[in-house]
């Protein structure tokens, strides 16, 4: 059996006990969040849309991506900026599909 949740404004298909990483979520370690569930899936292949059921999940970290590099520049004009990007992240082990 598995969910599809909706996150950060992304969609992930998960299943019980595994570990991801979403956007960033406003909760500390250890603490256990909800997450609302677009549709369940059995192993059969049927997929059910499901109002009002949540997933729970366990944030196991937040931390910060790897850096990328972002260049931009104007030709002709001497004109260039060089900067760096770490996205923030949670990861979170999901423990039960409600």
């Amino acid at each position: 059996m598995y969910a599809i949740i909706a996150t950060g404004g992304k969609q992930y298909k998960v299943t019980e006990g595994e570990e991801l990483f979403i956007e960033k979520l406003a909760a500390e370690e250890n603490e256990t969040v909800e997450i609302p569930v677009i549709a369940v899936g059995n192993d059969d292949g049927s997929l059910d849309f499901a109002e009002g059921k949540t997933v729970t999940a366990k944030v196991i970290k937040n931390g910060k991506g790897k850096k990328i590099t972002v260049f931009t520049y104007k030709p002709k004009k001497g004109e260039k900026r060089k900067m760096g990007h770490r996205q923030p992240y949670t990861k979170v082990s999901i423990e039960k599909i409600n």
